[in-house]
């Protein structure tokens, strides 16, 4: 039981890189912005505004980020240029001083076409983040950033960057093109006099705790953000007062803006594409496994009130079945010798990279230590149901923060993106080329990394933007056709 396989074959018809259909534009005349002018389009916002896709941020993304795509639209009613701090390559990744310090982007090639397990593309990346850019910038989106870190002016500062992501203080994707480095992401936004903004900002005070399958901690209560570790949750009334500073920041000169909420994690591939009961077993092994388990079971019933007892209880049965995980919220028994452990029901959610970990030897001379069978699964490689929970509770705050402010200025309209995400997770909305769900490598909506969209997902955050604007502002911009983006990328 060496490997496990977690996912149907990839017909390569699904990964379509090619336009679908052609969207023929009339002259840039026929259209009007209504009333509302997009002569000077700032975008701030973290990956999911710079166009980041794949595990990487690479030129194509860029060129493929939905600020970017909006703004192509608005050049054809008199909207300005727009500048993005475009990368060296198509390769993705970063040096520092020539030394690589961010990966290349996800591929597929050769044998990952047929499981699904992209690879880092091949190469040395040529983007140097000490290769300071010059002027100014409308996309301001920077990988990485949270709500706190658009005001922190220590964020494109080199001398503040530490590999170690706990001492680490600045951000190599904004170091690169800081107006100075002392600057802050804000600032430099604000400096350019934006007619017309988005603002798209929240989805990784949450979210990198819940990649890290809920290492962090949960900082509600705690509203000072210098005491967080890079995988803690955002306490939600500092949330509020940030993003309330931002808003008044980009609104104070008259701008109008456009802001969107956040989806739920239990939309997006990187927690819904690996079951929890992956393991296939025969009833013979099921029963030698458990035989393996029995001193625990007994102790474990020993200790603990019945249902308790039962929720820890391993049991492996013919058929396929749940992986066993460490959950360190359970009843401390370490003193007597048991660990925290137990099977792993739907309510649990395992992270995408555990599909290289799950069905692995943990020692290549025991065959017993199977993880996910024999050994445990770590938490790294799980969200729990209480830490799923703790993720929802903080985003609902998030989301009611970024609803209320947005409601409270006639000027800043509000896209649902947590409703869009959920209906492409629940069938797919369709385009006049087919339809995009949230499927893994084939549904078009998500690219290889499982938490951001491809080219195709970002235009349907382009569209609804557009859309909202167009029903608010009274104009008639027109919307991008889906089917001219990529999906994923065969190498």
């Amino acid at each position: 039981m060496k490997n496990i396989k977690y996912l149907a074959v990839l017909a390569l018809g699904l990964i379509a890189c090619e336009a679908e259909v052609d969207n023929p534009i009339a002259d840039g005349g026929y259209y009007t912005a209504g009333n509302v002018d997009l002569s000077n389009y700032v975008a701030v916002g973290n990956s999911l505004t710079a166009g980041y896709a794949d595990g990487a941020l690479y030129t194509a993304g860029q060129e493929n980020s939905y600020p970017n795509m909006m703004a192509n639209r608005f050049a054809l009613t008199g909207g300005g240029s727009f500048t993005q701090p475009m990368v060296s390559d198509n390769l993705g990744g970063l040096l520092m001083g020539g030394t690589q310090i961010q990966p290349t982007r996800f591929v597929l090639s050769g044998t990952s076409q047929s499981n699904l397990a992209p690879i880092r593309k091949a190469g040395t990346p040529s983007t140097d983040i000490t290769n300071v850019l010059s002027g100014n910038f409308n996309n301001m989106g920077v990988p990485g950033a949270k709500s706190f870190h658009l005001l922190s002016d220590k964020y494109g500062n080199i001398s503040e960057f530490n590999p170690n992501p706990a001492l680490n203080k600045a951000n190599p994707y904004f170091i690169r093109f800081a107006s100075s480095p002392s600057a802050t992401i804000i600032g430099d936004a604000v400096a350019q006099n934006p007619t017309f903004f988005s603002l798209w900002i929240g989805n990784n005070d949450v979210l990198s705790f819940a990649t890290s399958g809920g290492t962090g901690v949960d900082q509600t209560g705690n509203p000072d953000p210098s005491t967080y570790g890079p995988n803690d949750i955002t306490d939600p009334g500092k949330f509020h007062d940030i993003y309330q500073t931002l808003l008044g920041q980009l609104t104070a000169n008259g701008a109008k803006g456009v802001v969107m909420n956040l989806p739920a994690v239990t939309t997006i591939p990187y927690f819904t594409t690996i079951p929890y009961n992956l393991i296939p077993m025969d009833a013979a092994t099921a029963g030698a496994v458990n035989g393996s388990y029995a001193a625990y079971n007994g102790a474990v019933a020993a200790f603990l009130p019945p249902a308790e007892a039962a929720q820890r209880t391993i049991n492996f049965v013919a058929g396929q079945n749940a992986v066993v995980i460490t959950d360190e919220s359970l009843t401390d028994l370490t003193g007597s010798g048991l660990p925290s452990i137990r099977m792993a029901t739907a309510a649990d959610l395992i992270v995408l990279p555990a599909r290289s970990v799950i069905g692995t030897l943990a020692d290549p001379a025991n065959p017993a230590s199977v993880i996910g069978v024999g050994v445990p699964l770590a938490d790294q490689w799980v969200l729990t149901a209480d830490e799923v929970n703790m993720i929802a509770t903080a985003q609902a705050g998030f989301n009611a923060t970024i609803t209320a402010l947005a409601a409270a200025n006639p000027d800043v309209i509000m896209v649902d993106v947590k409703a869009m995400m959920q209906q492409i997770a629940n069938g797919g909305v369709a385009y006049d080329g087919g339809v995009i769900t949230s499927t893994y490598g084939s549904g078009g909506g998500f690219s290889l990394d499982g938490v951001h969209p491809t080219a195709r997902g970002y235009s349907l955050i382009a569209n609804a933007a557009i859309k909202k604007m167009n029903m608010t502002f009274g104009g008639t911009i027109p919307m991008v056709n889906p089917g001219t983006y990529p999906t994923v990328y065969v190498d």
